[in-house]
């Protein structure tokens, strides 16, 4: 099946041609029809499975053939960078068809807020917004609203979990209750049937793919490791290949600045956090985008809505607080067919934590051993009970590869001393109490 069964406009066919899009992906052929036909639909689907083209393009092609002025579309994303990259999305889909789009997001100045402000005044065919801003603009009293025919929220689980329930009801009573209302989640817990139920007419489509599934071009890996050995274990895995293109997810913001300072050395990296000013955080991605920059290190904040084709490895450096923040996380690799690697490093309080991962994914992750010379780990097994399904310790043999040294592990030996010395009679390094990654962007 090709884009050219939905039979969308000339101008429409002639954008996705010049991108080189020719085959649609499972979402994007069961969800585009449903929109085409002007049914209200809930849809679940994970990160890089093309959910953003799946409602992108038929409402590009609706609002070509039918536009009247005003706003059109409204879609509400949770994050700046999320709503960022679904306008950049509008913008090469619908290059041909002239169709007018605006990101409407807080962390700008002045001029960005009154520029905001006159688009939606004026009448914007589609409007990219985030709850809080939106919210922020609609108080001012001169949003015109009244001509909106399609409401689209994308990760609306994630707009649940950080709070903008009440906003996006506050957004809904604003809109003409007879509109096309589209709802993409990716998972599909009863809070989101129940918000669905709520703001969705009967009868409603709905598209289901699988959650839990991981995109069969990654290969996953786990080191057992701890704390004080994950940067030095980290810098030899980024020694192995000459990575073109690296995310590495940290817990807090502090864990991610602690390791720019270790990395930047040595490496072209760049830290993504909520102290960056917006400006900051485009022209980092933009950067990454176009491979000037080759590592990447953030909280949960990039884990989802950053579309970059050709991520060869993601590094989990602490095990994600739920199995399906690490769905997304590798998510990053593998996109459109390609090949990546995923890593993840469990520390001893993780483990039960990797277990429900495992249990999600519906697979056992490889646990290779630790290069020669590291102290060796924890050992894995479910549920705490410790030795089963994870081969014991994970300890390389003598001889058995790389030394940290040779890996460029450098200054670090000498600071914390060699891999190779041995730390017996020393107590067990005790693990700092793990937290929760920031969903929300810190």
């Amino acid at each position: 099946m090709g884009f050219s069964a939905f039979n969308f406009t000339a101008s429409l066919q002639e954008g996705l041609e010049a991108m080189g899009f020719d085959t649609p992906t499972p979402v994007q052929e069961q969800a585009i029809p449903e929109i085409l036909a002007g049914h209200d639909l809930i849809a679940c689907a994970q990160t890089g499975t093309g959910k953003t083209a799946a409602f992108v393009l038929p409402i590009l092609h609706r609002i070509a053939e039918e536009s009247t002025g005003g706003i059109n579309t409204l879609i509400l994303a949770p994050t700046r960078e999320l709503a960022i990259q679904i306008e950049q999305q509008i913008q090469g889909f619908g290059y041909f068809t002239g169709v007018s789009s605006i990101p409407v997001y807080g962390g700008g100045d002045g001029a960005t807020w009154e520029v905001q402000k006159r688009a939606l005044t004026q009448g914007a065919d589609i409007v990219v917004a985030t709850p809080g801003r939106l919210i922020a603009l609609l108080a001012g009293g001169k949003v015109d609203l009244s001509s909106l025919k399609h409401l689209i929220l994308d990760e609306a689980d994630r707009m649940l979990d950080m709070g903008f329930s009440d906003d996006l009801f506050r957004i809904v009573k604003a809109l003409p209750t007879k509109r096309q209302t589209i709802l993409f989640s990716a998972t599909m817990p009863p809070k989101i049937r129940q918000f669905a139920r709520k703001i969705l007419s009967y009868p409603f489509k709905e598209v289901t793919l699988s959650v839990g599934k991981t995109a069969e071009g990654v290969t996953q890996q786990a080191y057992m490791v701890h704390d004080p050995d994950k940067e030095a274990l980290l810098v030899h895995l980024l020694a192995q290949k000459p990575y073109e293109a690296v995310i590495i997810f940290a817990s807090t913001k502090d864990k991610v600045k602690s390791l720019y300072q270790r990395l930047r050395k040595t490496h072209e990296v760049e830290a993504f956090h909520s102290d960056l000013d917006q400006m900051e955080r485009e022209k980092i991605m933009s950067r990454f985008k176009n491979r000037q920059l080759k590592v990447l290190i953030g909280t949960d904040i990039i884990s989802r809505g950053i579309d970059v084709v050709g991520i060869e490895l993601v590094v989990n450096f602490d095990v994600p607080g739920d199995p399906e923040d690490y769905v997304h996380r590798v998510g990053r690799t593998a996109r459109a067919d390609s090949k990546g690697e995923a890593i993840t490093f469990i520390n001893e309080k993780d483990i039960r934590k990797f277990n429900a991962i495992e249990d999600l994914i519906g697979m056992e992750v490889e646990k290779p051993a630790l290069p020669e010379g590291m102290q060796e780990g924890p050992s894995y097994g479910r549920k705490g009970k410790g030795g089963s399904g994870g081969g014991g310790r994970h300890k390389r043999p003598a001889g058995g590869g790389q030394s940290a040294s040779a890996a460029g592990s450098g200054g670090d030996a000498k600071r914390k001393g060699s891999w190779k010395k041995k730390r017996s009679g020393a107590k067990k390094p005790s693990t700092p109490r793990n937290e929760q990654p920031n969903s929300s962007g810190s």
